[in-house]
């Protein structure tokens, strides 16, 4: 008896160690269920390997990541009074982790179109709340009205007339807004001098991740042949770290965290009280790291 059990587990094993040594012998051995890829950009991570379910196995999962700083941020603002408005850029977080985790599991058309607006869909509540700050209600409705008008533009375009640039320039444009309207903000809105350095060092820090995750995916794209060949080299489970797309998505995690945590202290007003020890890891650390010298504190 304990014979017939122990067969379908050793079958088991055996199967995933198969599927491992594939991974760096011969991409391509498992098939999608869902039906024939249709999309258009395809990353360079060798599809259905791990398991059959999921197309891009570490670009699927470190997808995760903008999830769980998205669901840090909605359970911090549980203790928060009037915190509807503020939750929007977190949900934002969620809803790229969502569509870039799907896309990357299916290798689909519409999922890749939702990934990419999905980006927008994080941009697009953050410009609202900095460039409506402290606006008049007439200056907040034209704004707003923009905005919607722009992203309904940019989805259309993007996915009726298969059109990437208008998708790219929009998002790259936004980001940089963005970080200009905040950091400039910094200054005047926090009247503590400690606390204001922090915040600002703390924003050049989360731009510093995007920047990074950025140049990590030019690498990815640009390295493909040579990554792929270290990764058969040193096989599993360490040709993971050579996934590069996957830490594109870590960094930017981390950065867009930055960014929505920054502009969400701004404009909510809570700027007289330091905060950053609550944050998510690994911006406490981040804080320790960038923190200033009190006024008249020799260095020792």
């Amino acid at each position: 008896m304990g014979s017939t059990h122990a067969t379908p587990k050793l079958t088991a094993i055996l199967t995933i160690l198969v599927s491992a040594k594939r991974y760096v012998d011969s991409p391509g051995m498992f098939f999608s269920l869902l039906g024939s890829l249709n999309l258009i950009i395809d990353f360079f991570e060798q599809d259905y390997v791990i398991t059959r379910y999921v197309a891009e196995f570490i670009n699927t999962f470190s997808s995760f990541v903008y999830i769980l700083y998205g669901i840090y941020g909605l359970v911090q603002l549980r203790q928060k009074d009037n915190a509807t408005l503020r939750r929007v850029s977190y949900c934002g977080l969620i809803g790229v982790g969502v569509c870039s985790g799907g896309y990357h599991m299916t290798l689909k058309y519409h999922t890749q179109m939702s990934d990419e607006l999905s980006m927008h869909l994080l941009t697009t509540p953050l410009l609202y709340r900095i460039l409506t700050f402290q606006a008049s209600p007439e200056r907040t409705r034209l704004i707003g009205g923009i905005l919607l008008a722009m992203f309904t533009i940019v989805m259309v375009v993007h996915m009726v007339m298969d059109e990437f640039l208008l998708h790219a320039v929009s998002f790259g444009l936004a980001v940089w807004l963005i970080a200009r309207r905040t950091i400039k903000m910094i200054p005047d809105q926090i009247p503590d001098p400690l606390f204001r350095k922090k915040i600002q060092r703390l924003s050049f820090f989360g731009c510093f991740f995007f920047l990074f995750g950025y140049s990590v995916w030019l690498i990815d794209e640009f390295a493909c042949a040579h990554l792929t060949r270290i990764r058969h080299a040193i096989g599993l489970p360490f040709a993971f770290l050579f996934e590069f797309h996957g830490w594109w998505h870590v960094f930017t995690a981390i950065g867009g965290y930055v960014a929505v945590t920054t502009v969400d202290l701004i404009t909510s007003g809570e700027v007289h009280e330091d905060q950053t020890a609550s944050l998510a890891w690994p911006v406490p650390l981040m804080a320790k790291i960038v923190q200033p010298n009190p006024e008249g504190k020799k260095q020792g």
